[in-house]
């Protein structure tokens, strides 16, 4: 499979210390209530993203992010997940926790909740076809759900013409069906449309493929359900401050029954290339430093070979933070998480987002620059430290 590389990020303003701040939004269904509970707290905190990139439910809140005035995103996002949360199971819900407390309880009125979605669908965003197409194997309808409705929800609340005025940066990722390759619909060289945030979330065999300009796409997360690497490829020489939402964990505990095995199955093919990404990015930056110093010190007619030069503008002068927030979902959520689009759960995950952006926003590392020498700096400040993964050099 080809890497691509993404164009370069033009500088905007940017009312923090970096020249850049970059939003990325991670695939994860009814569990992208949490970005939006992330985004409120950094508006509250003015900061704002220059470049906002996304997958799958990733991209739906990016293009509402993207799509209105920077005064308008937090209401937006919000008639968003009202629209598509379900307030009809606040009574019922109540009923069975007013007789069976915990999380066994909880777990079970999720899965009712779940089981609604499987059934009808969600308003505004999916809906089942009728008949199934299990019944009609030889129709050829590829999907269990029609999502043609979430069109008319994009264009009621996200404002294409601003996406493509270029103010912010934004790109959303999909998988072209025909070649298998990975593809993102960038507004520097794409005039973006509802259909290319339908590709971005359009996984099978739920959902059809979505058309664009010739070509069917699947959801990106099938290849990588985060864009890290497609910002990190752009070399744009900013200063960059990356915030990094994740809606899977990709650390946690060993199963100890089918219902674990399928929620740890999801965590890890979800949580795909974060931690890799990061890894490889700090590892190349490293690289990229030592050879910095090693130029400053090279008489002049070294620096001056082409081989130096060649290198010399492969190195990336630019410093960047890399802030992880990664939603840590309680056990009682079982598999079905990401299709439970109940209104008490997705106030919730909104909650969490808002809390843990909070949380990470009130360390001021945050916002400080790395040093030169170092490169790359990567906070988590929500994993507990014994944990999180060792640090690559």
């Amino acid at each position: 499979m080809r890497r691509a590389v993404a164009p370069p990020e033009s500088p905007k303003p940017c009312a923090t210390p970096f020249e850049s701040v970059a939003l990325l939004l991670q695939g994860g269904g009814a569990l992208g209530a949490y970005q939006a509970g992330v985004y409120e707290a950094l508006r509250e905190h003015q900061i704002e993203p220059t470049w906002i990139a996304g997958i799958s439910i990733g991209a739906i809140n990016s293009a509402i992010i993207a799509g209105n005035a920077a005064e308008d995103r937090v209401a937006k996002l919000r008639a968003f997940w009202e629209m598509v949360s379900d307030p009809g199971d606040r009574g019922w819900s109540d009923y069975w926790s007013g007789l069976w407390n915990g999380d066994d309880a909880r777990g079970f009125i999720n899965k009712l909740a779940a089981g609604r979605v499987l059934a009808g669908g969600v308003p505004g965003f999916f809906e089942p076809r009728m008949p199934p197409p299990y019944l009609w194997p030889k129709s050829g309808v590829t999907s269990y759900y029609d999502t043609s409705k979430l069109r008319g929800t994009l264009e009621q609340l996200v404002d294409f013409d601003r996406i493509n005025a270029k103010q912010i940066r934004f790109s959303v990722g999909a998988v072209n069906i025909r070649t298998g390759n990975f593809a993102y619909f960038d507004n520097e060289t794409d005039t973006i449309r509802p259909e290319h945030i339908m590709a971005s979330g359009a996984l099978p065999p739920a959902f059809g493929a979505v058309e664009v300009d010739g070509e069917f796409y699947w959801d990106g997360g099938l290849v990588s359900n985060t864009p890290l690497d497609w910002v990190l490829s752009s070399r744009s020489k900013l200063d960059t401050l990356v915030l990094q939402v994740d809606l899977w964990s990709a650390r946690g505990v060993l199963p100890r029954d089918l219902a674990e095995v399928a929620v740890r199955q999801k965590e890890i093919q979800f949580s795909s290339r974060t931690r890799a990404a990061t890894d490889e990015f700090r590892r190349r930056q490293h690289l990229r430093t030592t050879f910095n110093e090693l130029l400053a010190k090279l008489p002049p007619e070294l620096a001056a070979l082409p081989q130096a030069q060649l290198l010399a503008h492969e190195s990336d002068p630019a410093v960047y933070n890399i802030v992880q927030l990664v939603y840590r979902s309680p056990t009682y959520e079982g598999e079905s998480k990401d299709y439970e689009f109940s209104r008490r759960t997705m106030e919730e995950h909104w909650r969490a987002g808002y809390s843990d952006a909070t949380t990470t926003l009130s360390h001021p590392e945050v916002l400080t620059l790395p040093p030169a020498a170092q490169g790359v700096a990567v906070y988590d400040f929500l994993t507990p430290a014994t944990e999180r993964a060792p640090a690559k050099a």
